[in-house]
């Protein structure tokens, strides 16, 4: 069973039509007749979390949305237009991504220098972002540890994806490093984030209960040659806050989705 798509009236944001990915002049196919299809819902954005086996093409599928890779079959559109090299798209990594040996602000600023934007310029607008993600006071220091904590250089990421695009944010399971304190610090933070500038978010994660804590939707991917097997509107209320992690609606997704994955990891025994 596969996940149909219906197309409203709202504007569409993402849209991945019958995407397949292979490899070995196709003799392994890890992805087949994939559809993906986000719209731009006002004033609000979305919080899309995606779930599935390893190896079933998670990562991939933000990859081609950040145009960092090019499925073997299949047609991408960002904002209703087919993509093309000029959808600037950032993407917030596991393992850190800032340049060590650039200060803060000047990470924050990379993608307005890759588009040509004045020093001075790049410089004032990537500053509004910092301030935004709190790191004010810390834009001269060099992006790396000691300097930063683990949580303030993912901040730095996440501002330097705001600042590419403030439509789009892809997160690859940006908190898998942390410690369990600072991961759901930031939880909370990402969540102001969305509630506040309204982005469309596609989150990849591979804990249930931090998918659940962050998305207003989560999609399943079922084991490779994989696609979406089950959509969940996620019905808890749009500001989140760790009281609601007690609720008897969220440990009951919370099990309902474990169930689902260990039925996806039986067939692959």
């Amino acid at each position: 069973m596969s996940v149909t798509f219906q197309n409203t009236e709202l504007p569409d944001i993402i849209n991945l039509k019958n995407i397949s990915q292979s490899y070995d002049n196709g003799k392994v196919q890890i992805i087949k007749d994939f559809e993906l299809l986000i719209e731009d819902i006002p004033d609000r954005g979305q919080f899309i979390v995606i779930l599935g086996p390893s190896g079933c093409g998670k990562s991939t599928i933000l990859r081609y949305i950040a145009g960092l890779q090019k499925p073997t079959t299949g047609e991408i559109y960002i904002n209703g237009k087919q993509r093309t090299e000029e959808d600037r798209i950032g993407m917030v990594f596991q393992q850190y991504s800032s340049y060590p040996w650039m200060s803060v602000l000047d990470n924050v600023a990379l993608g307005l220098k890759f588009k040509g934007v004045p020093l001075k310029e790049r410089r004032e607008r990537a500053m509004e972002v910092v301030k935004i993600v709190g790191l004010e006071g810390h834009e001269q220091k060099f992006a790396q540890y000691p300097n930063l904590s683990g949580g303030q250089l993912q901040r730095v990421a996440i501002a330097r994806s705001l600042l590419t695009n403030n439509e789009i944010m892809l997160m690859d399971e940006p908190f898998g490093a942390l410690d369990t304190n600072t991961r759901l610090r930031m939880q909370d933070f990402v969540i102001k984030v969305w509630e506040e500038l309204q982005p469309t978010i596609v989150f990849v994660t591979h804990d249930i209960s931090e998918a659940v804590y962050l998305a207003d939707d989560i999609f399943i991917m079922g084991n490779a040659p994989s696609k979406f097997v089950e959509h969940i509107d996620v019905n808890l209320p749009f500001h989140r806050d760790r009281n609601i992690k007690r609720d008897k609606n969220f440990v009951e997704l919370v099990h309902y989705i474990e169930d689902k994955m260990m039925s996806l990891e039986k067939k692959t025994d």
